[in-house]
């Protein structure tokens, strides 16, 4: 049984690095209206709501959110934040078993593998609750 697990998350794998880039329009198509979960590693990363016109809040899963938008930029679709305006650049594949999100940083190489994707909005605290 644990081999034909590792099996198919082999050949999950191979399927999500085979995969073309996304374009804006299939991205924006995708996660318009939508919270998508991210996984790295088997653990939990973060989430993400992805709002009309291209505006997005993102949590750690802590209660803090913070709002962006994305916008395109040469293949990858990049992400400025209210607290953090230098862009966030990520390349976004598609498969049958969801997104990968790619970094494109500087040196450094995180992959996100989207873990759960809803409709319904992440929870998101009031600023300075409890303060």
């Amino acid at each position: 049984m644990l081999r034909l697990a590792i099996s198919i998350s082999l050949a999950l794998a191979a399927t999500i690095t085979q995969a073309a880039p996304m374009t804006a329009e299939a991205f924006e198509s995708y996660t318009t209206g939508k919270t998508l979960y991210f996984s790295e590693s088997g653990e939990t990363y973060g989430a993400e709501r992805y709002l009309p016109n291209r505006r997005v809040e993102w949590s750690f899963l802590d209660g803090k959110c913070k709002t962006g938008e994305w916008y395109p930029d040469d293949g990858a679709i990049c992400f400025v934040y209210e607290d953090r305006p230098d862009p966030q650049c990520w390349e976004f594949e598609a498969s049958a078993a969801g997104l990968r999100a790619t970094f494109l940083g500087s040196g450094e190489t995180t992959e996100l593998y989207e873990a759960n994707k809803t409709e319904e909005p992440m929870y998101c605290m009031g600023p300075d609750v409890g303060v």
